[in-house]
């Protein structure tokens, strides 16, 4: 089992001789992390073993659990890994800092996890009340998930990636474009 650190003692604690790693997805790093922490997602912790240092590493997520999933990743590698306890969410609980990269979001994930709940729930309260011919609907979002699920193509995803609210904002282009034009010259 993989040791746990409270966010009060990773705050209180020199955490400066500790590498934070957050295993979040980028949106939800973006969205707010702790001061100092690396973003490494845990679906590309493996080919990314080259980011971790050889001292002691604190895993952090958004509750502690995709942390301890990927401490059972990383079990065999015999590095120095600590968990945070409670994750992100403790560390909030606890007021301490954040480093907010762009405007709270939902993850894409987490976008795609409520559209498809919703077309279920929607299908299956017409399949029941106009007709059933409703449950199609839901058969199909159900073999598309799985589809998502199968090859890491997922359609929804790129769909609502493509929406207003997760487009980057032109302030943010427009800060951006000077650096661009500098590199260029």
């Amino acid at each position: 089992m993989t040791p746990t650190v409270s966010a009060k003692q990773l705050k209180l604690g020199s955490s400066q001789h500790f590498q934070l790693v957050d295993v979040r997805s980028a949106s939800e790093f973006a969205a707010g992390h702790i001061p100092r922490a690396i973003n490494i997602p845990m679906d590309q912790i493996e080919s990314r073993m080259g980011d971790l240092s050889c001292g002691p590493i604190v895993l952090i997520c958004q509750m502690g659990k995709r942390a301890q999933m990927t401490a059972e990743i990383l079990g065999s590698c015999r590095l120095d890994l600590t968990i945070l306890e409670g994750g992100t969410a403790a560390w909030i609980h606890e007021g301490f800092p954040l480093v907010k990269s762009v405007k709270t979001r939902w993850s894409l994930e987490r976008q795609v996890r409520l559209g498809a709940g919703l077309i279920v729930l929607c299908a299956t309260a017409l399949a029941f009340t106009v007709h059933l011919r409703w449950l199609f609907l839901a058969v199909f979002v159900g073999a598309g998930l799985t589809f998502a699920g199968l090859t890491d193509i997922c359609p929804m995803g790129e769909f609502l990636q493509r929406m207003p609210w997760n487009r980057r904002s032109h302030c943010e282009m427009t800060a951006a474009m000077p650096e661009v034009s500098r590199i260029r010259q």
